[in-house]
């Protein structure tokens, strides 16, 4: 299936919004919920899978079933442009970042990225996912056992947290921590090893294991990956919201007064 040939614009800075361009009867898919606005004259329909699938209806059940072993939402949202028009549909991340188009037909039509780094790809691109090669890269990797394959040869649009870190490698080897890594090339070799001795690891505070990037392709990495972000919330919210005293925060000051503290 030939990919839509979309146009877009992105916005913004460090809350960026991608705003795609329809022709009439064109379509982007999306993942549910990444929608901003949309003009009048597109319509928008939730699907089972990317709407690739063969085989009927036991087709698309079996896609949407691994989209649920990705830990991704069952559904896809598919917005058309119904009118006879051009007319514009944007999408934008959860979270603090950088949304980063890549033309899937510059890079021999395949892209694997991290789960939740999807966010919306032209029609005909297939969004299926991949088990990562070895059973430490899964067991040890941060993210677990499952990739997302993007597949075709149109755009499709991934988010990074923080700002964006584009490598290209060239028989080169990169160590990276593993929840910095959003997407890379098939062709990179994706494994994880030990971070040095057994001290370094345990005190060193970057973790039990790096994860290793060797090859020739690009690789796309994120300076604030969201799980380093929500630890942090988790780990400051006594401070915030508890019944600490001396606290300069607004938040810390109302909360001792709600409690009768002050």
């Amino acid at each position: 299936m030939q990919c839509h040939e979309i146009d877009y614009e992105i916005i913004g800075n460090d809350m960026q919004i991608v705003e795609i361009e329809l022709d009439p009867d064109e379509t982007v898919i999306a993942e549910a919920g990444a929608m901003n606005y949309m003009e009048d004259g597109i319509t928008f329909e939730a699907k089972l899978g990317d709407g690739s699938e063969s085989g009927g209806l036991l087709g698309k059940l079996f896609q949407a079933g691994k989209r649920i072993l990705a830990e991704e939402s069952l559904f896809l949202t598919h917005f058309t442009n119904r009118s006879s028009q051009k007319r514009r549909v944007a999408f934008s991340a959860p979270y603090p970042g950088k949304i980063i188009p890549v033309d899937l037909s510059k890079i021999n039509g395949d892209l694997l990225c991290q789960k939740d780094a999807f966010l919306c790809a032209a029609y005909g691109t297939r969004i299926d996912i991949a088990f990562t090669k070895r059973f430490g890269t899964g067991l040890f990797g941060g993210e677990g056992f499952i990739l997302e394959r993007l597949s075709g040869d149109g755009l499709v649009f991934i988010h990074a947290g923080g700002m964006v870190i584009k490598k290209n490698l060239n028989g080169e080897t990169l160590r990276v921590d593993t929840g910095c890594i959003v997407a890379f090339e098939e062709s990179i070799d994706y494994s994880i090893e030990r971070a040095g001795n057994l001290k370094s690891m345990f005190f060193g505070g970057e973790g039990l294991f790096l994860a290793t990037l060797s090859g020739t392709g690009t690789v796309y990495l994120q300076s604030l990956p969201f799980s380093r972000l929500a630890d942090r919330i988790i780990e400051n919210a006594p401070k915030l919201f508890g019944n600490q005293k001396g606290e300069g925060s607004i938040l810390g000051g109302l909360g001792r007064l709600i409690d009768g503290d002050d």
